[in-house]
C-alpha cells in the first residue's frame, strides 16, 4: 500500500515542480520541517525526487525547536537519520514565550508564530547559501486559505507555489500543492511517523481555519470530488466573469474610465 502511495504522491509533486518550475539545476534546498506528518512526507519524497530526478540539486531538512513545553526533536531526529539516511538541522529560538505573551486572549497564535518562524529559516537560508525553501502546504490548505480570505479577508486568494519572499531574498516553493491532506495522513500512518505535537496552534479551538477545514469535511460527504475540484479552480480562473475591474479591462482589452454617472453615488 505505501509503496503506490508514495508513488502516487510523488508524481503529484513532481507535476507541481514542472507546472511552476519550482527547481533548476544546481539548486540548493532547505525543506522546513515541523515534525508533523505534512513537511515528513514532503521531505521523504523530496529526497526520492532528487535521485531520480534528471539534474542535480540539493536538499537540507531543517527544523525550527521554538522551546514549546513538551516539544522533544530526539526521536523524530533519529528517525530520520536511522530509517531514511536524512539527517537534520535543528535550530533553537524561543518563539513560543513571545507569541504566548504577545497574543491576546482568545485570539489565534497562528500568524505571530509564522511570521517569527518564517524570519528565523529566511535568514538561516539566506546566511547559508540556499537558493529555495520547500514549504509543506498541501491541496487542503490552499483550498481552506481560498474560502477563509472570501470569508473573513473580501478577496480571492490563496498559497502560491512559487514566490519571492517578503524580504526579497528567499524563494518558495510548496511542493505539495496538488496533494490531498488525506493521502497525507496514509501515508503517515503506513510508515509510522514520530510525529511531534504541535501544543502551540493545536491548544486552540475554534479557530477560524478549524471552521472552514469542518465546513469543508461536511460537504464532501455527499460529494467526495469536492477537494480536487476547488484546487482546479484554482487554476482555470474566468477573469472576464468576476467583478474586479482590472481583470475585467484587461481580459475586455477595455481601459478604466470615469462614468458621468459616477456622481450620483455621492449624492
Amino acid at each position: 500500500m505505501s509503496i503506490a502511495l508514495r508513488q502516487k504522491i510523488r508524481k503529484s509533486m513532481v507535476r507541481a515542480i514542472v507546472d511552476f518550475e519550482m527547481l533548476q539545476d544546481s539548486d540548493r534546498l532547505l525543506v522546513a520541517v515541523s515534525g508533523g506528518k505534512d513537511s515528513t512526507a514532503m521531505l521523504l519524497l523530496l529526497e526520492e525526487i532528487r535521485q531520480r530526478a534528471p539534474y542535480s540539486f540539493e536538499i537540507a531538512a531543517v527544523l525550527l525547536d521554538q522551546k514549546q513545553p513538551g516539544f522533544d526533536v530526539s526521536e523524530f531526529r533519529d528517525w530520520l537519520l536511522a530509517e531514511h539516511g536524512i539527517p537534520l538541522t535543528v535550530l533553537e529560538e524561543d518563539t513560543y514565550s513571545v507569541v504566548t505573551a504577545k497574543t491576546e486572549p482568545g485570539k489565534s497564535y497562528c500568524g505571530l508564530c509564522s511570521r517569527l518562524r518564517r524570519g528565523i529559516l529566511y535568514t538561516y537560508a539566506f546566511n547559508n547559501g540556499f537558493t529555495k525553501i520547500a514549504l509543506g502546504h498541501h491541496r487542503d490548505d490552499l483550498n481552506e486559505t481560498v474560502l477563509l480570505n472570501m470569508f473573513y479577508g473580501g478577496k480571492i486568494a490563496t498559497m502560491s507555489p512559487k514566490l519571492l519572499s517578503d524580504d526579497g531574498r528567499n524563494t518558495v516553493i510548496r511542493p505539495l500543492v496538488y496533494v490531498a491532506e488525506a493521502d497525507i495522513k496514509e501515508l503517515a500512518a503506513a510508515l509510522s511517523f514520530p510525529i511531534i505535537p504541535c501544543n502551540l496552534c493545536g491548544s486552540q479551538d475554534g479557530m477560524k481555519r478549524a471552521k472552514i477545514k469542518a465546513m469543508l469535511n461536511d460537504f464532501s460527504r455527499d460529494y467526495d470530488q469536492l477537494g480536487t475540484s476547488i484546487a482546479n479552480s484554482l487554476g482555470n480562473i474566468a477573469t472576464d466573469k468576476l467583478l474586479d475591474r482590472r481583470l475585467l479591462n484587461q481580459a475586455q482589452g477595455t481601459s478604466t474610465y470615469s462614468s458621468s454617472m459616477s456622481s450620483l453615488i455621492s449624492e
